[in-house]
């Protein structure tokens, strides 16, 4: 039996490592994966090691001059790539379930609303890139931009942090859009943890009944 592909996307600051930390020592504690099998924990960019190479050029702001937009796109894509042959595809074949902090959802709504990419292009490179692996349910942790940029006041921001208010509000917009085209699991971020949690489980729940 195929493995679950579960996805959380969001603005940074929406508290999505510690959701993905919270649903995996569920799921492990309550043996809800079956047949023994393994849970991956993983991300974009950088859930591979050639990943990790791209995250670092895409996210470091001390580069002299950065990539440009078309650029910046073409590198998500190639992470996506690998991404999907060398971690999500095997992992899903054998039966593992694989949670992921961030897939397609993030490059629509950061170069697609945010930086004005064409978003026809966008999903032609992510038609080639995912070959077909799409998530069995996404969540999108939901937070105002103003509780985004308080979250993070006391760390250093990366590339794409600093892009301000504005790209962040068009980001978020970009969220809501792609939450409601695609019927996602949208929750409010700014509940308690253990709220979202419980809403996140019961969903769970639902997927594999």
């Amino acid at each position: 039996m195929k493995g679950k592909f579960i996805v959380f996307e969001g603005i940074d600051g929406a508290g999505k490592t510690t959701q993905i930390n919270e649903l995996s020592q569920w799921l492990i504690e309550n043996d809800l994966i079956p047949n023994r099998n393994q849970l991956v924990i993983t991300r974009e960019p950088g859930g591979t090691r050639l990943g990790q190479s791209i995250r670092s050029l895409l996210l470091d702001n001390s580069i002299e001059k950065s990539p440009d937009s078309i650029t910046e796109l073409l590198l998500y894509a190639a992470d996506r790539a690998q991404h999907i042959n060398e971690i999500i595809r095997p992992a899903l074949n054998k039966g593992n379930w694989v949670i992921s902090d961030r897939f397609c959802g993030s490059t629509v709504a950061y170069q697609g609303y945010g930086r004005k990419l064409d978003i026809k292009l966008i999903k032609s490179l992510e038609t080639i890139a995912t070959q077909g692996i799409l998530p069995d349910i996404t969540f999108l942790l939901d937070i105002p931009v103003d509780e985004s940029i308080k979250r993070r006041i006391s760390r250093k921001d990366d590339r794409i942090e600093k892009e301000g208010r504005v790209f962040l509000s068009n980001v978020s917009m970009g969220f809501q859009a792609l939450s409601e085209n695609n019927k996602w699991k949208k929750i409010s971020a700014i509940s308690s943890k253990e709220k979202i949690m419980s809403e996140i489980q019961y969903e769970i729940k639902k997927l594999i009944n």
